[in-house]
């Protein structure tokens, strides 16, 4: 199973990660339409951490034993036995929260577009996820 990795030593916080995700997301899929005319706007599903000098982007690990999948009454997230992904379906998710409290990475944040989670999904239909894409120093490695 490939997980996108941070490389903190690679990291400027350029935050184009962050960016990329949350218009790979979008309705329009065009940078400037998702942040100026998209109504509500995209929500990421990367995060950049930043101590000092220090900085990471953080997604979901897609965790061997998920706590989040666990978690879900609803049956909204599930891990695929093949891939390995967490998928998560919003069309069960029933808003409650328990996977944002399970997750130990602190990954799966409320969509304040709706009342639903988001989470990374690794881009479907990509070869490689748009944040280690776009990421200028290879700070975001998929392996």
């Amino acid at each position: 199973m490939k997980r996108v990795y941070p490389a903190e030593e690679f990291c400027v916080a350029c935050r184009l990660c962050e960016v990329y995700c949350a218009t790979e997301h979008s309705q329009s899929r065009d940078v400037i339409r998702a942040f100026k005319e998209e109504q509500p706007p995209p929500t990421k599903r990367i995060f950049l951490q930043q101590e000092g000098a220090a900085s990471l982007a953080i997604n979901c690990r897609h965790c061997d034993e998920p706590r989040c999948v666990w978690a879900c009454v609803a049956g909204a997230l599930t891990k695929d036995p093949v891939t390995g992904v967490v998928n998560y379906q919003p069309e069960k998710c029933i808003g409650c929260w328990t996977c944002l409290v399970a997750c130990p990475y602190g990954v799966i944040v409320r969509d304040p577009n709706r009342p639903k989670i988001a989470k990374c999904d690794l881009c479907p239909g990509r070869d490689v996820p748009v944040c280690v894409a776009v990421c200028p120093n290879r700070a975001l490695v998929l392996s």
